[in-house]
């Protein structure tokens, strides 16, 4: 099947045909008919696979303008930089169209896109915080949305998105299209659909877990982290062809720690991105490795569904997610668009826990490669990997109350003093030897 077989219109087919798409994918041949059938839709698709496209497209077509300038599509994804992505992607079909998309996204001041809402807008991209604190206060209306798009739905959750997610459903008219894609469906996926969607159709491109076939995966056993920075290190200065390499680790500050020693390694060749980078510097670290500037980025899990980066030669999982669905995220980040890529993991010991859940996911076992020969092993543990000394507890037997003595020194005998009232006969008789009267009294 082609595009041109699809029930789109001359401007999107022209778009298309600019940006050199000829063949949908399979998840954007599948979505396509039963979206524009007004039903609403679960799609599940790996990462990779073109699920932007696959909602936008039928969305898109079936656009009508209005004077109103009130959105008709809101589209809300979990990132601000999948924001940005999508925002670009309406941009691409809409060529030669007429139509206003608007980004919205927190961590940056507010009266910009207070400003851009206000002016008016067709479609509205946003992230469940930002979308809430414009409607709120009276920016942005959301009488109007006829269709609704939630991309990434399980990543939603995952990043605590759960109340704002059920408070914005809440603000959108009954009648609407509900259209929810996401490379995994969790099980608070299902009640969020069970709740909110009318008996969605799903449409599936492939199985949950199921690896990409055109990703070729491998991994190495790897004692401990510094080795693992040599391992990436001999990988990097060995192999030309790892020329745009995304680096995802588990913790900012693992991100930070592998970036200290790589930098001076590989001077003005290194990005580093996480959620507590300022989002002018994620955009331009973003933009520098897709321009080639950047050769490698270090990459938290948070990021690995907001990067859409074309041509991504190798993905390296210094350490393996505790979820196993974020594998597939990752590694996703390569062999996209019907291109090979390559996907390398470090495993220590303590992570081999981790490879057995991913690998069950995917119902596939993953190569093991034999460390280089030339390979340091690094005997240097970092403070999580050093044993753990265990003291044995001992117990002491305290006094019981009525066995403890006083809490302070006996006084010195003339020191201590006695409340004795002496009466003034006692006095004078001890001053004088004898009673002393105060004389008769006056009659």
């Amino acid at each position: 099947m082609t595009f041109e077989e699809l029930n789109l219109n001359t401007p999107l087919l022209d778009a298309l045909n600019d940006l050199g798409y000829t063949t949908p994918t399979t998840i954007q041949s599948r979505a396509f008919a039963v979206v524009m059938s007004g039903r609403d839709v679960c799609g599940i698709a790996q990462t990779g696979t073109g699920k932007t496209f696959a909602y936008l497209l039928p969305c898109l077509r079936q656009l009508k303008y209005s004077k109103e300038r009130i959105p008709q599509i809101l589209i809300i994804v979990p990132t601000r930089e999948l924001v940005v992505q999508v925002v670009a992607a309406v941009k691409q079909l809409t060529t030669y169209m007429t139509v206003e998309v608007t980004g919205v996204y927190g961590g940056v001041p507010m009266k910009p896109q207070r400003d851009a809402v206000e002016n008016g807008m067709d479609i509205v991209v946003a992230t469940p915080g930002r979308l809430l604190d414009l409607v709120y206060d009276g920016s942005l209306r959301l009488k109007s949305i006829k269709r609704l798009v939630i991309d990434e739905v399980d990543e939603m959750f995952n990043l605590g998105f759960r109340t704002q997610l059920n408070n914005v459903l809440d603000l959108l008219p009954a009648k609407r299209q509900n259209i929810m894609f996401s490379a995994t469906i969790t099980d608070e996926v299902e009640v969020l659909i069970a709740r909110h969607s009318d008996n969605p159709v799903r449409v599936e491109a492939a199985p949950t877990g199921t690896p990409l076939d055109n990703i070729n995966q491998t991994a190495y056993h790897v004692p401990n982290f510094h080795t693992k920075v040599n391992l990436l290190e001999l990988l990097l200065n060995t192999n030309t062809d790892m020329s745009k390499v995304l680096i995802f680790v588990a913790t900012k500050r693992m991100a930070d720690d592998l970036y200290e020693e790589l930098e001076p390694k590989f001077p003005g060749q290194t990005g580093v991105i996480h959620s507590n980078k300022e989002q002018n510097h994620r955009f331009n670290t973003v933009n520098q490795f897709q321009a080639g500037n950047y050769r490698f980025i270090i990459a938290t899990d948070i990021i690995a569904r907001g990067l859409d980066i074309a041509e991504v030669t190798h993905v390296i999982n210094f350490d393996t997610p505790e979820v196993p669905e974020n594998y597939i995220h990752r590694i996703g980040r390569t062999g996209r668009a019907d291109k090979k890529g390559i996907a390398i993991s470090f495993i220590t010991e303590k992570e081999q826990a981790n490879q057995a859940k991913i690998e069950a996911l995917m119902n596939y076992q993953i190569p093991m490669l034999p460390l280089p020969e030339d390979l340091k092993i690094s005997d240097v543990l970092t403070e999580d990997e050093m044993p753990k000394v265990r003291m044995k507890e001992v117990l002491i037997k305290l006094p019981k109350r009525g066995e403890s003595g006083p809490a302070f020194h006996e006084k010195l005998a003339k020191n201590k003093r006695v409340n004795n009232k002496v009466s003034h006969k006692d006095k004078m008789m001890a001053k004088y030897g004898k009673p002393k009267t105060r004389g008769a009294k006056k009659k």
